[in-house]
């Protein structure tokens, strides 16, 4: 009877957890030092990814401790059946933390592109696609790059990097990972940024569809693959928890580097 018991009081208790998983507020901060950055005050970015049906509270801005420069929304800010307010009101909640700069993800056009295109210019944003802007912060350039979502078919690459110079601090923002290696490839890039995966949403230890978000350093760039905020199919999390990211940009003396 104690062992049926145990196995009801599991079924019951795991999937709450998964429940409470997939709705926490984790907001993780990453000091970022690049050689080529040479402004006196770290340039800020807020980064979020696959918000899906979740919604943008003020718990949430209340845990952003610094000014920010860009506000970075990396794709599957929607999909099919999220109320077109609930999107609206998570863009103006946004738009509250700083500037913010959009890219397609593949569920995004689900409720309707125009829509999107709409609420994102209401409140002061720019949508990249496979185009790049330049911010000026503490007498310092960063050029923020966004790729059209690879699922479209209209990503271009080559022109997304087109007269963005080498020398200047590059971000690169795409839903998809699955392209950083033929930028990396091709093109300069300082930190890479994507979600898209969800960490595999739910893992049995280091089993999930696929790997959990990292953030990795390499010898010459930074790539950022995030677990997402929110959830798709179903509002539950395992060994992935949802996150956004607080990225502060510094600089990094050369004659620290190997």
């Amino acid at each position: 009877m104690r062992y049926l018991a145990s196995i009801i009081g599991v079924v019951l208790i795991v999937p709450l957890l998964m429940l409470k998983k997939a709705f926490e507020i984790n907001v993780r901060h990453h000091d970022l030092e690049l050689v080529n950055y040479a402004g006196e005050t770290p340039f800020n970015v807020f980064f979020i990814s696959d918000i899906h049906r979740r919604k943008i509270t003020k718990r949430l801005l209340d845990k952003i401790d610094t000014t920010i420069q860009a506000v970075i929304i990396g794709g599957d800010l929607a999909e099919r059946g999220v109320p077109l307010n609930r999107v609206e009101e998570n863009i103006k909640a946004l738009a509250k933390i700083g500037p913010i700069y959009y890219v397609w993800g593949n569920n995004d056009r689900e409720v309707g592109a125009q829509h999107i295109r709409t609420y994102i210019q209401k409140f002061g944003g720019i949508i990249l696609e496979n185009q790049s802007i330049c911010i000026e912060h503490s007498k310092q350039k960063v050029w923020i790059i966004g790729l059209e979502d690879v699922s479209s078919g209209r990503a271009d690459i080559q022109k997304s990097f087109a007269n963005v110079p080498e020398n200047e601090p590059i971000v690169f923002i795409s839903h998809t990972p699955f392209v950083f290696d033929k930028v990396k490839k091709r093109f300069n890039s300082d930190v890479l940024l994507a979600g898209h995966t969800h960490g595999g949403q739910i893992r049995f230890g280091k089993w999930g569809y696929y790997q959990k978000g990292a953030l990795i350093k390499g010898q010459n760039e930074v790539t950022l693959i995030s677990n997402g905020y929110g959830t798709t199919f179903i509002p539950l999390r395992l060994g992935a928890p949802a996150e956004c990211h607080i990225l502060s940009i510094k600089h990094k003396s050369s004659t620290n580097v190997r």
